[in-house]
């Protein structure tokens, strides 16, 4: 009898447990694949960044700039994507043929050409398509430019150049991913990059530390070289930018008392503010003490030109990055020709043209070059004949770059080797309009030059940047 009841209290806890399994099995079946999708997004999204990152970054494979597609680019984008070189050359070329003033799909032709031929030499450029695509389009036109007549005439050592762009939408965080993307491909030998002094800053000791060369066409915050030795500029500095338009204020437009506005948030910016200002007072001029911040957030561009009249002001500065372009053209159009106009080269824009209008007429900008400047220079004719009108400082700055990087990388093939180069005092350079030279600083030893807004056609706004006489030949 004892014995029986052993055996049923077996049965009966062997029972229990058989539907417990029978109802708890099945929800850990449902936990586990819980558990393991949890673990799937997981890794989605800590891969999100690499996958955005990808998606910024070509040499043919994809089209970062979206507003140039057409089906003929399409199928070369895909061509190249299925390393179908051929096949990319002639597309490519026929979506030129459809419009000839893209330098991506120029940039995608050489590239889809030289890896035809094999074994190519690597650069990278990176321009904020996603931030100002006029301006990223200004940097391509130099690089695509510099990297056709290099590849025509046989490339670097037989090898001819291959171009990676790069998107980082003047996002300082953005530039800093792209560089560290940058450093690790061993392949890349020189970055033509950023344009924003803020991406350029906060990617320069990415660059330095990957001991990769960085040379910026167009940034030219005072403090920039002091970042490392592998940082170059093709640009002038922005002291060598804020003297030429302090003369012309203080000598020859005879203004004393000059009011500023400039951004807070950009190094270029505050830079160029420092510059001229210390400029004007060696000329025995005033800055007035009224503040205009682009970045402030209770900016209020309506009222800034009668502060600055009512303060005493005869004229006022508009010094903004990239980014404000849009804000310095409302204070410009508040002005309604009240005080005399003064402009940095963030405003050598189509944009300030276009929506500036009249408002903006005989304002005076301080640039790094002006197609007017030498009316017989090669690359000038070249660029009016390769995208069908005039290019600005930007591309002639991007144009000279990619030429610096090229004459860096023919006697040495290596990243260190192309530091040296550029560090030699002796290095010089053919450039788009003078001798290309580094000062010890890694500064480009280079003047402004001084543009004027007046009417014209060959913008097609109805206003043209007209190139003004150096301020010391104007005075004799």
């Amino acid at each position: 009898m004892l014995h029986k009841l052993k055996v049923d209290r077996k049965n009966i806890v062997l029972f229990v447990y058989v539907v417990i399994l029978c109802l708890l099995g099945p929800l850990i079946i449902v936990i586990n694949q819980n558990s393991n999708k949890l673990t799937e997004q997981f890794k989605q999204q800590n891969d999100k960044p690499k996958q955005s990152l990808a998606t910024r970054m070509s040499s043919g494979d994809r089209l970062l700039i979206t507003a140039d597609i057409n089906p003929v680019k399409q199928s070369a984008v895909q061509a190249y994507a299925s390393q179908d070189y051929q096949t990319a050359v002639e597309q490519f070329q026929a979506s030129l043929k459809i419009n000839s003033n893209d330098p991506e799909a120029l940039i995608y032709w050489n590239n889809s050409l030289a890896k035809l031929q094999g074994e190519t030499v690597k650069l990278a450029t990176s321009v904020p398509i996603g931030g100002n695509l006029d301006v990223a389009k200004e940097i391509l036109r130099g690089v695509a430019q510099a990297q056709t007549q290099i590849n025509r005439n046989g490339g670097i050592n037989g090898k001819l150049v291959e171009v990676t762009i790069a998107n980082d939408d003047n996002v300082p965080e953005i530039a800093k991913q792209i560089a560290t993307e940058l450093v690790k491909d061993e392949s890349i030998l020189a970055v033509i990059g950023h344009n924003d002094s803020n991406a350029s800053v906060a990617a320069a000791p990415i660059y330095q530390a990957g001991e990769l060369v960085m040379i910026t066409p167009t940034s030219s915050a005072e403090n920039l070289p002091n970042l490392g030795s592998y940082i170059f500029r093709a640009t002038p500095n922005t002291r060598a930018l804020a003297e030429p338009l302090a003369e012309y204020a203080s000598d020859i437009a005879r203004k004393k008392d000059i009011a500023v506005c400039a951004d807070s948030q950009s190094e270029v910016s505050q830079s160029f503010q420092k510059e001229f200002t210390w400029a004007i007072y060696s000329r025995g001029g005033s800055i007035n003490p009224i503040e205009c911040d682009f970045s402030a957030a209770n900016f209020n561009p309506s009222q800034i030109p009668s502060e600055a009249i009512s303060a005493g002001a005869d004229a006022l500065l508009l010094a903004p990055s990239v980014r404000s372009v849009n804000r310095a053209i409302e204070v410009a159009r508040a002005n309604q020709e009240r005080l005399t106009l003064l402009g940095n080269h963030s405003l050598n824009t189509y944009q300030t043209l276009q929506e500036g209008q009249k408002e903006v007429n005989s304002m005076v900008l301080s640039v790094a070059w002006d197609a007017k400047s030498n009316t017989n220079n090669a690359f000038a004719l070249d660029a009016q004949k390769l995208w069908g009108g005039a290019v600005n400082w930007r591309t002639a700055m991007a144009y000279d770059a990619t030429q610096i990087a090229v004459a860096a990388i023919k006697p040495g093939n290596t990243r260190q080797q192309v530091q040296m180069v550029l560090s030699d005092p002796q290095f010089v350079t053919e450039g788009a309009t003078e001798l290309i030279q580094f000062l010890p600083s890694g500064d480009r030893n280079m003047k402004g030059t001084l543009v004027k807004v007046e009417p014209g056609t060959r913008s097609g706004t109805g206003y043209d940047f007209v190139l003004l006489q150096p301020p010391t030949q104007a005075l004799k």
